[in-house]
């Protein structure tokens, strides 16, 4: 561990410092610039570090919502909730599997919840309403619908050329799209409603363009929104500029870090604290092996999810909790080994998953958690990977299937996307028994008729139903498999990130793993063990905490200042004031 001696002796030294700043806050996601925007608000001199060359982390290729009980925008259209309501549900749902989501830490989330909508909503945020999107438990008690939030496409010419640095310019999707849109898109040309729906936003996309508008909608319009933020509060971002090291006085408080910048280290005084939001482990595959069990890793996640703040840290005596759990999902596996995560096309009718004996293993239309437990459960006791989503002509025809928008005829070519007239022909191509999955078939083909499936109750829920086609009947989820050809497509056990990581407290202070508090040090996203425990209670149940106890960290780290101060700390820059414009412009990849 590197020590610079204690505090007062740090603070003599002021040669030891490259740049001395109230705040450093490390990653460019949600929980990151979350942390700057409230440090920076505090009037505090904030700097944001990004490993990579790409700003935005996962979530400017998430689909952007926000899990917020109780917010404002809920009050204001009439919707009852509480924050009781919401504390009942959370502890029905995620109960307690340790520190990560005590009663404590889930009250902190929900008691910030409100303030933190306004507060961003009063810096520019449009946030708006997924109303229709129910809790992914909607049958348990506190559950409802419509808890989720999220932003209004932004229009991201606003960022001038930072944008074309950000993670959503790369890999993220470029049009107005809400996630409210797509449970109606999916059935876009199979029902009124979804015909309605696509419409909208088709006349969305082409209103943004006849006005001179680069309008991106879901995790691209989050993390842009953001972003505008810390552009107008003057806040530097260093891009490539990845966290090698803390700096600790002999008592264990963090004093600073060092930070690898154009080829050389740069030794960073952080007076009021360092803020870790650096996201997860999710493409670092020797940790996946070692916690989780995983010889491949099939992540949503970008490339830079290597896992190196929690490493860092873990050294140094910080608790980890949850690191063999993951926001799992089942996901499909395109040429040249694109990975896509599935969500409405396992739920819609004619449709039914298979594990490599040919047998159905859960609900297909449960949440994308409980979906990569139970496939991952079940390969411990049907080895064979993957498991397969077996479906017929008439879901092929009516509803989006997002992995095969895009190269179809690759697919089929390379043998990912395999085609039969007959349920035992796919099957001998599948490689699973042809008995039994003509068997399996037969008996969900039974369920569909009588609307009750007497296996795992799918479609029982209005989670389960609004990834659904409301014109089958007499249940939306479940359609026979009878109209050839029959198709099926690999799923695996992938994953939006990993939700394990550093244990944190109300605060988001860093924990040691005697449960005495790291000072100087905060952390939140994916950097640290979730809140939300091992399941996932609703839409953007990963972004909401990210962004709440971000904003808990800077708050907290503003109200203590240091213990001492220099006169070459008390000398260094105020901010510049927020309302100031942002003049740099990225160069190389780095921008200071």
């Amino acid at each position: 561990m590197e020590t610079v001696g204690t505090a007062a002796d740090a603070a003599k030294k002021t040669n030891e410092w490259d740049r001395i700043v109230d705040v450093l806050v490390v990653g460019s996601g949600a929980a990151a610039l979350t942390a700057a925007i409230t440090a920076a608000d505090e009037g505090l001199d904030v700097l944001v570090v990004e490993s990579t060359k790409l700003w935005g982390g996962t979530t400017s290729i998430s689909g952007g919502g926000l899990w917020m009980p109780n917010n404002p925008l809920m009050k204001a259209a009439g919707v009852q909730d509480s924050q009781q309501n919401a504390l009942t549900y959370m502890e029905e749902v995620i109960a307690d599997v340790g520190p990560a989501s005590s009663r404590e830490r889930k009250l902190a989330f929900l008691r910030s919840v409100p303030e933190v909508v306004t507060f961003l909503g009063g810096l520019g945020v449009q946030w708006m309403r997924s109303k229709d999107y129910p809790d992914y438990y909607p049958d348990r008690p506190g559950g409802m619908v419509g808890r989720s939030l999220e932003v209004k496409p932004f229009d991201t010419k606003l960022l001038g050329p930072w944008f074309k640095h950000s993670r959503a310019a790369a890999s993220g999707i470029p049009a107005p799209l809400a996630t409210d849109d797509v449970w109606e898109l999916s059935r876009a040309w199979s029902t009124p409603s979804g015909f309605i729906r696509g419409a909208r936003f088709v006349f969305r996309t082409l209103g943004g363009l006849v006005r001179g508008k680069r309008l991106y909608g879901l995790g691209g319009a989050l993390s842009s929104s953001l972003m505008y933020i810390v552009r107008n509060q003057q806040t530097p971002v260093w891009l490539s500029a990845p966290l090698t090291d803390l700096i600790q006085d002999d008592d264990g408080a963090v004093l600073g870090a060092v930070v690898r910048r154009q080829g050389r280290d740069v030794r960073i005084r952080a007076r009021h604290g360092v803020v870790l939001g650096a996201g997860g482990f999710a493409r670092n595959a020797e940790w996946r092996e070692k916690y989780q069990g995983l010889e491949k890793e099939y992540s949503s996640a970008p490339e830079g999810d290597l896992g190196q703040a929690i490493d860092i840290v873990a050294a140094r005596g910080g608790a980890l909790a949850l690191m063999d759990d993951a926001w799992w999902g089942p996901t499909a596996v395109g040429p040249k080994g694109k990975v896509t995560f599935t969500l409405a096309e396992r739920s819609m009718p004619f449709s039914l998953v298979v594990d490599a004996a040919g047998k159905r293993f859960l609900n297909e239309s449960e949440s994308y958690v409980d979906f990569g437990h139970h496939m991952l459960e079940n390969n411990r006791k049907v080895p064979g990977d993957p498991a397969w989503l077996v479906f017929e002509a008439r879901h092929a025809r009516r509803y989006l299937f997002n992995a095969l928008l895009i190269g179809r005829k690759d697919w089929t070519r390379q043998g990912l996307l395999l085609r039969d007239d007959t349920v035992a022909g796919l099957a001998e191509k599948m490689g699973v028994p042809p008995a039994a999955l003509q068997a399996t078939v037969e008996r969900f083909n039974g369920f569909a008729q009588t609307g009750i499936d007497e296996d795992f109750h799918r479609g029982d829920t209005v989670y389960d139903n609004y990834y659904s086609d409301p014109r089958v009947k007499p249940n939306p989820n479940l359609g026979p498999l009878e109209k050839g050809p029959f198709s099926a497509v690999r799923l695996y056990p992938g994953d939006l990130g990993t939700k394990g990581g550093l244990v944190t407290d109300t605060d988001a202070r860093v924990l040691r793993e005697d449960g005495s508090v790291i000072p100087g040090l905060y952390a939140a996203g994916n950097t640290t063990a979730s809140v939300m425990g091992r399941t996932y209670p609703g839409a953007g149940a990963t972004i909401a905490p990210a962004v709440v106890f971000g904003y808990r960290a800077a708050r907290h780290a503003a109200a203590h200042a240091p213990s001492v101060v220099s006169p070459v700390e008390a000398a260094a820059p105020a901010p510049a004031p927020a309302s100031a414009p942002a003049a740099d412009v990225p160069v190389q990849g780095t921008v200071g």
